[in-house]
């Protein structure tokens, strides 16, 4: 008997590469998949696509589409989560209201970030709550961003539930380092730490060369550069951003999204208010979406060949298939914290390395201190996470204007109101209420 997997978020842009790696997954029997969104039109779009390619492929898989929780997953097995609660028009909103202001706008970093976190919040609690009333024993495995403020927020509201968070962002790290400098990534033991997009690597052993090829990679990285070949401009920056940060810190290699926080007046500089990455995404990806459901319908069924399983989509799946055969395999996780990072607060939420079995997620201990450096600005930005989900649950403008004003990303409290205050206005549907 096959499993019985729902995709909440089911009209999202990454369904067919995450949907195309379930039928691939030789550990992962599917014989139903359930998507569930509530936009029917993108629901009924990804439909059409999913169905063209199980017909394509000739593979028997039960394929449904809902807006009804109560169908979406009683009786099921697994949920893949990717919500993005007001869609790709809000992700707009969300960077270019703080550029305005000459502050970062980004989709999961500064007062963009904490507003999407405002706004996943409430989605994704209420999402859970489906899930514990219709199918409590069901797994869920959460790409649904900001994950820490996320992870943060379930834990307080649904302390049992059987939840995942996880970030493809190191695994897309760690596979542009190996194809820039000719490593095999199935060889490395990384050791990384941090917060969700806010990290550095400790070590990467690599099993084959029987050592820690860190401090060679950040030389290459400081000398050559990245391989940024075939990438979208806006990534290729970010990844040479990346290069740029070895050469002031040279003693880790730290996730791409640090730019954000340790360099701000970068990259506002670097940014065009007025075209941002949310653009580029509907200008992009989601156009090449309608294009093959306009040529599906007009009796063109190759259409649906242009997508194809993807590492995000390997990630998710394999973190299932682990839980499915309590394989213990390793993976980097969003967890509380708890001892994995010794002189870090306990109750932060963290992205460390992780064995995931049929219990869930086993966080492993780093065994070391981290640096004073990265201590400091992860305290902060915790402190701050942590008073946005306390603004949430309390409904209090206070506690989110002193998280806002506590962002790194923040130069002083003047601009953190003013951008809170039109952002609330922005969000006003989609927001708690805040008082």
């Amino acid at each position: 008997m096959g499993l019985k997997v729902a995709i909440a978020g089911g009209g999202a842009s990454h369904t067919p590469g995450i949907i195309l790696t379930l039928l691939n997954h030789k550990e992962f029997p599917v014989d139903e998949i359930r998507l569930y969104d509530n936009d029917s039109v993108q629901n009924d779009d990804m439909y059409l696509i999913v169905k063209t390619i199980l017909a394509k492929k000739k593979l028997d898989v039960v394929l449904i589409k809902t807006e009804d929780p109560a169908v979406a997953f009683s009786g099921i097995d697994y949920i893949f989560s990717q919500l993005r609660v007001g869609k790709m028009q809000m992700r707009e909103k969300d960077e270019k209201i703080p550029l305005a202001h000459d502050v970062v706008g980004q989709e999961t970093c500064g007062l963009g970030g904490f507003a999407y976190g405002l706004r996943s919040m409430k989605g994704f609690v209420e999402l859970i709550g489906y899930v514990q009333q219709y199918a409590p024993n069901a797994w869920v495995l959460n790409y649904t961003n900001p994950e820490s403020i996320i992870a943060e927020c379930v834990r307080r509201a649904y302390p049992k539930a059987k939840i995942i968070n996880a970030c493809d962002m190191t695994i897309a790290i760690e596979e542009l380092l190996c194809k820039s400098f000719g490593y095999n990534r199935d060889n490395w033991v990384p050791v990384y730490y941090g917060l969700n997009h806010f990290g550095w690597y400790h070590s990467i052993y690599d099993i084959e060369l029987k050592r820690d090829v860190m401090p060679e990679i950040i030389q290459k990285m400081q000398t050559q550069g990245v391989n940024t070949e075939g990438m979208e401009p806006s990534w290729a920056h970010t990844y040479n951003n990346m290069c740029m940060i070895t050469k002031h810190f040279p003693n880790n290699i730290p996730n791409n999204y640090l730019q954000y926080y340790l360099y701000p007046n970068r990259m506002v500089a670097e940014s065009d208010k007025n075209y941002t990455r949310a653009n580029e995404i509907m200008d992009g990806r989601l156009k090449t979406i309608k294009e093959a459901v306009r040529a599906i319908k007009a009796g063109d069924p190759d259409a649906a060949d242009g997508f194809a399983s993807t590492e995000h989509g390997k990630y998710i799946v394999d973190i299932a298939a682990s839980i499915l055969h309590n394989k213990n395999d390793r993976f980097m996780l969003i967890v509380p914290n708890k001892g994995a990072i010794p002189n870090l607060r306990q109750d932060a939420v963290v992205e460390v390395p992780c064995h995931v079995n049929a219990t869930g997620a086993e966080p492993i201990s780093l065994r070391f201190d981290i640096p004073d450096f990265h201590k400091g600005i992860m305290e902060a930005q915790v402190a701050a996470e942590k008073m946005l989900v306390d603004a949430f649950f309390e409904q209090s403008y206070q506690k989110a204007f002193e998280a806002f004003a506590l962002n790194q990303t923040i130069p002083n409290a003047d601009v953190a109101k003013t951008v809170l205050d039109e952002l609330l206005v922005a969000n006003k549907d989609f927001w708690v209420n805040l008082h």
